[in-house]
């Protein structure tokens, strides 16, 4: 394996859209979900180390979830976990992992990439990680992959392509950026699919750390200075006391908007490795077992009738579920939180959560 190869593993999300299984105390990358017996983390986790050296991969997570990961990455090691005291988005979880990595590797090339996302086509998958590492080996580029879109989504960001550049020889499927789009409309959506020179975003991320650490001082200097002062912190004892004190003055901005908009020298490597960043109860139901009336159902006492086109999660083995009469409703009972919505209106369960908070604390997230 490459001693240059890093990977920063995203994992502090709370999965809200995942509600009521995916909870603040123990969110959906921590959870196995698509029921293989591995959770979500681990998955990634075990993906990267096929290519990567396992003491090179950092998983960057909120400091509630730190025994968490080591619990379930037990063989690597409490350095490799970075601790945030709360959530600022990706730049700057991003900017630590740079400051950390270069005190170990100025040469590091990396990857950054999100905890949570499914990928059906592993050894495509690791084949692109290869193409994407030996690109950014070889450039002063940032890269991110991006996947052929199937359908309108509107839950997805979107990267428009400038056409073919006949400079890059990595593979035919690279493209320089033209614009990045967040969650469009369905209107948007699908004229982004009729021209097919729109990409999902898959918010993979490649880049030589040198690159993306100059790509910071030009376009978010203020978030680099505040991680640069920690430089005789990291990797000693005093790492996460710096850290602690430098979060709460740090910008909450995301990378796609701090540097990836607005660089001239981003790439994307379209790809095809059966991608899913199972955001929602809808996109884990696509690759879920269904049976004959098109039902996912997890559970050990499920009686359906007159029921389809629904998932249903029962997590309480002890409980019988009856249901009768559902056409494409989503139907999660955990101990003490019991969710009944339609499949079409999913988006709004971050919305639902954000009324019980209001109205009964966390006691419920």
């Amino acid at each position: 394996m490459n001693s240059d190869y890093f990977c920063v593993i995203m994992a502090g999300g709370v999965g809200s859209r995942f509600w009521p299984l995916s909870r603040m105390n123990k969110p959906k990358q921590f959870l196995d979900i698509l029921g293989v017996g591995q959770t979500l983390l681990q998955q990634t986790y075990n993906r990267f180390k096929k290519i990567i050296p396992s003491e090179n991969i950092y998983i960057v997570t909120n400091a509630d979830y730190g025994d968490l990961v080591i619990e379930q990455l037990p063989e690597i090691n409490k350095t490799q976990v970075l601790l945030e005291p709360m959530r600022r988005n990706t730049a700057p979880c991003i900017a630590y992992a740079n400051y950390k990595i270069n005190k170990v590797n100025p040469n590091a090339k990396i990857v950054v990439a999100p905890s949570d996302h499914l990928i059906l086509k592993e050894p495509e998958f690791i084949n692109v990680v290869q193409k994407a590492f030996n690109f950014v080996d070889e450039n002063d580029s940032l890269l991110t992959l991006g996947i052929q879109p199937s359908r309108p989504e509107t839950g997805y960001g979107y990267i428009q392509i400038n056409g073919s550049n006949e400079k890059i020889e990595v593979n035919k499927s690279l493209r320089k950026v033209k614009t990045f789009t967040e969650k469009p409309d369905l209107t948007m959506a699908k004229l982004f699919l009729e021209s097919g020179d729109f990409y999902w975003n898959a918010g993979i991320f490649f880049w030589s750390l040198k690159s993306i650490m100059k790509a910071f001082r030009d376009d978010l200097p203020e978030v680099d200075n505040l991680f640069k002062e920690g430089i005789k912190a990291y990797n000693t004892d005093f790492e996460q006391d710096f850290i602690s004190r430098t979060y709460p003055n740090c910008r909450n901005i995301s990378i796609d908007y701090g540097i990836m908009e607005k660089a001239q020298n981003v790439y994307v490597l379209c790809s095809d490795f059966g991608w899913s960043d199972l955001g929602t109860w809808g996109s884990l139901y696509d690759h879920l077992s269904q049976d004959k009336n098109d039902n996912a159902i997890a559970g050990q006492n499920v009686f359906s009738y007159n029921t389809k086109n629904c998932i249903i999660n029962i997590n309480n083995a002890k409980k019988l579920a009856v249901i009768q009469g559902l056409d494409d409703f989503i139907v999660v009972d955990t101990n003490n939180i019991l969710l009944i919505c339609k499949k079409e209106d999913e988006q709004k369960i971050k919305d639902f959560v954000n009324d019980i908070k209001l109205e009964k604390g966390n006691a419920y997230i």
